[in-house]
């Protein structure tokens, strides 16, 4: 009878083992088949850009492939919910914008924009830039705060839509440089620049890859960047903090998500090869090309700037009565 007892014991030990040893080789086994990305936007604008750019990248790094699905819609919001509401394992990720947390101070939206998410790793990070037509007279932040103080009703500024980050942007240049504008929103960036460039409108905040080639070709002259330094790809274009309104300072960025409760072990092994990806030489210097650089940082530092980010365009919303469209 004792040697039945030790005997199913022994039976029992080894099954637990098994089991732990079967847990951890799943663990360490990450990834064992393709990762999908989900863009929330059209293939083509700077979102896709930087998602093919490290999709590339992590499919070399992790040795698996790794597929961009766009999923464009309402904003951002509904390609956002698709990826979040994924399992939770490690194979569906969401890159998100700055929009992310403008988008969320004006719309409602079914799920809660920090506890329904698990941040992984900050991408890269940029400056807008704010442009205008070449038949638009002000050439600088301050003559074009002087003319909005003139003629306010005449002063307007394109956005890809109320509520986006092209639109956020101007409302906070406009409220801290004591200004209004008359808000043009449109469906999307390319009608906002389009018009830009037209003179349908004076002004846009729009990102340094979408403007970067209109204005070196001509098109469109940039008056300010948003962030504190300039940009190498534009080294004669002053901030909007040097030129006019002190301490200004609004990166844009882009970053990668998964649903919630994703395995601690996989998002340390997603941040800790993004992260290796984004020292590169290499990376810095294609990303350059478009006005942005990489960013980096823990998990943990992402969550507090997408929380940091919500309350500012909460704030703003408030101040401003911006109603959704």
């Amino acid at each position: 009878m004792i040697h039945a007892f030790f005997s199913r014991f022994a039976i029992a030990l080894m099954a637990a083992i098994a089991m732990v040893s079967s847990t951890t080789s799943f663990a360490q086994a990450y990834p064992s088949k393709p990762i999908k990305i989900v863009v929330p936007f059209a293939p083509g604008g700077g979102s896709d850009f930087i998602a093919r750019f490290i999709a590339q990248r992590l499919q070399t790094s992790m040795g698996q492939p790794v597929i961009v699905d766009n999923r464009p819609g309402a904003g951002g919001n509904l390609g956002t919910e698709i990826g979040i509401s994924s399992p939770n394992d490690g194979y569906t990720l969401t890159l998100i914008a700055s929009s992310y947390t403008t988008n969320l101070a004006v719309y409602k939206v079914k799920y809660d924009p920090v506890a329904d998410i698990t941040p992984i790793v900050q991408l890269s990070q940029g400056p807008m830039v704010l442009v205008a037509g070449n038949g638009f007279a002000p050439k600088t932040t301050k003559e074009l705060l002087a003319y909005a103080k003139a003629k306010p009703s005449e002063t307007t500024f394109a956005s890809a839509g109320t509520g986006s980050i092209t639109h956020m942007v101007g409302e906070l240049f406009a409220s801290v440089g004591g200004v209004q504008f008359n808000h043009i929103p449109y469906k999307g960036t390319g009608p906002a620049l389009t018009d830009t460039i037209g003179g349908q409108t004076n002004i846009f905040f729009a990102t340094a890859p979408t403007t970067l080639p209109q204005v070196q070709g001509g098109k469109l002259k940039a008056i300010a960047v948003t962030t504190l330094k300039r940009v190498p790809a534009l080294p004669d274009v002053p901030t909007v903090a040097e030129s006019g309104l002190p301490g200004f300072d609004v990166p844009i960025w882009h970053g990668l998500i998964g649903p919630k409760g994703m395995p601690k072990d996989i998002v340390d092994k997603l941040s800790t090869e993004i992260n290796k990806i984004l020292q590169l030489k290499d990376t810095a210097d294609q990303l350059a090309k478009d006005g942005v650089f990489p960013a980096g940082g823990t998990p943990e530092a992402f969550k507090a700037q997408i929380a940091k980010e919500i309350v500012l365009w909460k704030k703003l919303v408030a101040d401003r009565g911006i109603k959704a469209e």
